[in-house]
């Protein structure tokens, strides 16, 4: 946590996380402030990350961390079942889902908070991640755990929004508002992308991804895919002793202005000049 931000999570989390050697699911008080301490998670009150508006840095609530991974610790194994399903794991599933359109195959863990107006198709959210309002999280898609995505995204088919629950100070992966990752996008270790942001098919990007403007040729801030740009995995050639290799990084094809919405087919058409699809 940064210095002026204080959890809205009781500070006894931070004293049971000094005790986590020794807690299980024996010590009752403990299960109960750690409990609530997800709940509030669950019901957005409280979320492991966010991008504070004044400095534009993510600031991460190592508290809310911390009561997730506590919760492993004092939660006992069950085993529930949903039809033909059987689980056994010490998080339930998510019940709370006023506003949410949930299809069958969907799987969302308590702790995860989803906005009103999201839909969930055949997909899986994990504990700690935050969907905003209007975002689709599209078929076989993941949601890490801790991940946090804004309002009005489109995470297509198959893509997957990396997690990172440990150590509890690691920043998350963080998709802004208005982002679309095209189909089999993978963004990993606490990546960035930004709003209005859109991925090609296939994209991949990690926090140490290079990345590069194609018009310019300059090279900007790793694990971030820039506001209001169209973006894809190229390949820059890199020479080492046994000889020379390309290695992945973002290419940013083309800038957006602020706000602008990008027809999906404008969207299609550009990238498919460039040999690569939504």
């Amino acid at each position: 946590m940064t210095s002026s931000y204080t959890s809205p999570l009781p500070d006894q989390i931070d004293e049971l996380w000094e005790q986590r050697s020794e807690l299980t699911p024996g010590h009752t008080e403990a299960r109960e402030i750690i409990i609530g301490a997800i709940d509030q998670i669950d019901e957005g009150k409280a979320r492991v990350a966010f991008v504070d508006p004044t400095t534009d840095d993510v600031v991460v609530d190592e508290r809310a961390k911390r009561s997730i991974l506590l919760g492993f610790k004092v939660l006992e194994m069950k085993e529930s079942q949903v039809g033909d399903f059987h689980h056994h794991d010490r998080m339930p599933l998510k019940t709370r889902l006023d506003g949410v359109r949930v299809v069958a195959g969907a799987i969302a863990r308590w702790g995860s908070f989803l906005a009103p107006g999201v839909v969930l198709m055949p997909s899986f959210t994990n504990i700690g991640a935050y969907v905003g309002s209007g975002t689709m999280v599209d078929t076989w898609a993941t949601v890490g755990s801790c991940a946090q995505v804004g309002e009005n995204v489109h995470l297509s088919g198959g893509v997957g929004v990396g997690g990172v629950l440990e150590p509890p100070q690691a920043s998350p992966v963080v998709i802004e508002d208005d982002a679309f990752l095209g189909s089999r996008s993978m963004v990993v270790e606490g990546a960035r992308v930004r709003k209005g942001a859109k991925l090609g098919a296939g994209t991949i990007l990690t926090s140490s991804t290079r990345v590069f403007d194609a018009e310019t040729g300059d090279e900007l801030p790793r694990g971030e895919a820039p506001a209001w740009s169209v973006c894809v995995t190229a390949n820059r050639t890199k020479s080492f002793p046994g000889g020379d290799f390309g290695m992945p990084v973002l290419l940013v094809l083309k800038r957006l202005e602020e706000g602008q919405e990008h027809d999906k087919l404008a969207l299609n058409d550009l990238l498919r000049e460039h040999g690569v699809n939504a």
